[in-house]
């Protein structure tokens, strides 16, 4: 909840290789006051299974930079898991020899101001990502 005096932070990760929410990545948020200060880890949480961090810890007062950190490489390496074992049911399938995912971590730092509300959705793929503000 936003007051006059700090902004709030929300995300949802929406992975587009399946066209699905991503249940179950690790979120963890941290925030400084000022380009010149330490960061400050607030804590974490895991997405939802319609892919949202409900609980995400509030910003203390005077942040200006927070970041959210999304461990990305376990949701993935489930992901190729089950879908191996799904395989190994049908006929055999190309599979890639190479990691089952390029970026292992995504962090995404951004510039707030008190009273706002910062949407921040992930949209996620084995080999890339995009963010931008939401509502």
């Amino acid at each position: 909840m936003s007051t006059s005096t700090t902004a709030s932070v929300s995300t949802h990760i929406l992975d587009t290789s399946l066209g699905r929410p991503a249940e179950g990545v690790a979120v963890h948020l941290s925030a400084r006051g000022g380009r010149a200060a330490d960061w400050q880890a607030l804590g974490g949480s895991a997405t939802d299974a319609d892919g949202r961090c409900k609980d995400l810890p509030a910003l203390p007062e005077g942040t200006t930079h927070v970041r959210l950190d999304f461990a990305v490489e376990a949701y993935f390496e489930d992901r190729t898991a089950k879908k191996q074992a799904d395989a190994q049911q049908d006929a055999p399938a190309n599979r890639d020899s190479g990691p089952g995912v390029f970026f292992p971590e995504v962090a995404i730092t951004f510039a707030v101001v008190p009273g706002e509300h910062y949407h921040v959705p992930l949209l996620l793929n084995p080999f890339g990502y995009s963010v931008y503000r939401g509502s």
